[in-house]
C-alpha cells in the first residue's frame, strides 16, 4: 500500500473508498462512529475508457454527488486493471519493479510503478496505478492511501480460507473482464485476470485454467463474486461444466443505509474499509 502526504484532512467520522477502473468508478462512505455504509454507488462506462475519460468522470462525481463534498477522515483508491503481478517477498527487490512486470504486461518506459506488500502469503503485488487519479486526488484532499484491487481481493480471500482444506476457485465477474483465485488448504495456487466478450471466452478461461492445476470439474468448488448473478448467462454456463457452484460471501459486519442488491456484490470496495 503506498500513501501520499500533503497536508491533514479536517477531523471527520467518514472515510472513503473509491475504485477505479476503464469500465467506471465505485464509491463507499463508511461512517466509522456508526460502523454504517451510507453511501454506495457505481458509475459504469458502456465500453472501456482510457484513464483520461475516467478522471472526468470522477471530477463531474465530486462536482455534482453532494454525499462526496464533504470532509472525509481517510480516503483509499484502489486502482483496478490487468498491469499487476505477484512476486514472493523472498525474492522481490524494489529496484527491479519493472522487470516484474515487463514479461506478463504491457507497459511504458514512463510508467509509474508502486507495489503492495500481501503480508497473509509473504509476497509483494506489484502493479502500475493510474497515476492522474492520484494525482488529483492528491491535489483535492492531500493526504490519501491506494492499493491494488487484487491486493485486497487475494488478501480478503485468503482470509477467509486460513482454516479451510478443499480447494475452491473464486471467480470475481466484471462488466468486460473478470479474475481467478484458485486457494488450496488455505493457500494461494493462482490469481489472474482475463478478458472476456461472451459467455462462451468465459467458460473457456475458467476451464482452461482448472485444466492447467489439474483440477477436476466434478469436485472443484467454484465461488462467484462480483456482478454475476443467479441463473444469469455466465452462472449458467459454469452450471453445465461445474458441479459445485457458490456465491461467496462478504463478511464485513457493517450496517447499511441501502444494502448491496447481493451479498457478493462490492466485494473490494466493502473489504478495503
Amino acid at each position: 500500500m503506498a500513501i501520499t502526504s500533503k497536508n491533514e484532512h479536517i477531523k471527520s467520522n467518514k472515510n472513503l473508498s473509491i475504485q477505479i477502473s476503464l469500465n467506471g468508478l465505485s464509491f463507499c462512505i463508511l461512517n466509522t462512529e456508526s460502523h454504517t455504509v451510507v453511501f454506495l454507488k457505481e458509475i459504469t462506462s458502456e465500453k472501456r475508457e482510457t484513464p483520461y475519460k475516467i478522471l472526468d468522470l470522477l471530477i463531474d462525481a465530486f462536482e455534482t454527488e453532494k454525499a462526496l463534498q464533504v470532509p472525509f477522515n481517510d480516503i483509499q483508491v484502489i486502482h483496478e486493471n490487468e498491469l499487476a503481478t505477484l512476486v514472493p517477498d523472498i525474492l522481490f527487490q524494489e529496484d527491479n519493479l519493472a522487470d516484474y512486470l515487463k514479461f506478463n504486461s504491457k507497459i511504458l518506459r514512463s510508467d509509474f510503478i508502486s507495489f503492495d506488500r500481501i503480508d497473509i502469503n509473504k509476497s509483494v503485488n506489484v502493479y502500475v496505478p493510474y497515476v492522474n487519479i492520484n494525482n488529483y486526488i492528491y491535489e483535492q484532499f492531500g493526504s490519501f492511501s491506494y492499493k491494488h484491487f487484487s491486493t485486497i481481493l487475494i488478501q480478503s480471500i485468503l482470509e477467509l480460507e486460513q482454516n479451510e482444506t478443499d480447494t475452491k476457485m473464486y471467480v470475481h465477474v466484471q462488466k468486460t473482464h473478470f479474475e481467478i483465485v484458485v486457494v488450496k488448504n488455505g493457500d494461494l495456487l493462482l490469481y489472474n485476470s482475463f478478458e472476456y466478450a461472451t459467455k462462451e471466452d468465459f467458460i473457456y478461461y475458467v476451464l482452461f485454467t482448472a485444466e492447467q492445476l489439474q483440477l477436476n470439474p466434478d469436485t472443484l468448488i467454484l465461488s462467484f463474486l462480483g456482478t454475476v448473478a443467479n441463473n444469469d448467462a455466465l452462472h449458467t454456463i459454469a452450471y453445465k461444466y461445474i458441479r459445485h457452484i457458490r456465491f461467496a460471501q462478504r463478511y464485513d459486519g457493517y450496517k447499511y443505509l441501502e444494502k448491496p442488491k447481493s451479498n457478493h456484490a462490492f466485494f473490494t470496495l466493502i473489504h478495503s474499509l
